[in-house]
């Protein structure tokens, strides 16, 4: 088809101005590819891949740490700026460019939530999916500071799940720091039973930590609202920054 291939990141870097990977290698190897991408100085790696040993993640991120590369996943959809571009595994025609930054841990979730939000007349300027493993590259929180300078961005959807304390640890962000942008959130994982996993590695509930009702809480504490449904989404910003759709 004309399209070239490389034996390695450094081979193809050579050849072409690249600033990016996006990374579908298998659990066993995923570790050695993007290893292999940061050594060759890539500014961002997307990892799709999923199951991947929390050690492997734990040793990949901290070279990322020291080489300044940005990491987004494991387990994430990946990244969209509607109309511009697309790493990731997302169906690009439900998006479209607009003013809200979209955060997440569910791929699926932010599919539906997007395409509810571009059928209610809200484009988006950035949506991510943090990942859903234990061990991610990047926080809610560092998201939020992402979308705070983004001038493209004018409001910000959360969308959260269960297990970890991620989104706590938004809240207190939001809340401390006095966010100046509009945030809504939604949290999956409602009626989950505790102990069991749900779908994400991540998403599981330990003792009282974790819960759905943990991180509502602590949201609604930073004034941030927060849908009962997916659905509601669209209806919560609308309220929030008082205009119709």
């Amino acid at each position: 088809m004309g399209v070239p291939v490389y034996d390695t990141v450094r081979e193809a870097l050579a050849e072409h101005d690249a600033n990016a990977s996006i990374v579908f290698v298998p659990a066993r190897f995923a570790k050695d590819a993007v290893i292999e991408a940061i050594e060759a100085g890539l500014e961002l790696v997307v990892v799709i891949t999923e199951h991947i040993p929390v050690r492997d993640t734990m040793e990949f991120l901290a070279l990322a740490r020291r080489e300044d590369t940005t990491i987004i996943g494991p387990n994430t959809p990946g990244i969209i700026t509607p109309g511009e571009c697309k790493l990731g595994v997302m169906p690009g025609h439900v998006f479209k460019r607009g003013q809200v930054g979209m955060v997440s841990r569910s791929g699926t979730l932010t599919y539906e939530i997007a395409a509810q939000l571009t059928h209610a007349g809200f484009g988006q300027s950035t949506c991510l999916g943090i990942g859903g493993d234990p061990v991610v590259g990047l926080t809610f929180t560092e998201v939020l500071e992402m979308f705070e300078k983004d001038p493209e961005t004018d409001v910000v959807v959360l969308i959260g799940e269960i297990g970890g304390n991620l989104e706590e640890l938004a809240a207190e962000y939001i809340r401390e720091q006095g966010y100046p942008k509009p945030v809504v959130a939604f949290i999956a994982g409602r009626t989950a039973p505790p102990g069991k996993r749900m779908g994400h590695a991540g998403a599981i509930i330990m003792g009282r930590a974790g819960t759905a009702e943990s991180k509502i809480k602590a949201l609604e504490a930073a004034g941030v609202p927060v849908a009962n449904t997916p659905k509601e989404v669209a209806a919560l910003l609308t309220r929030k920054l008082g205009r119709g759709a």
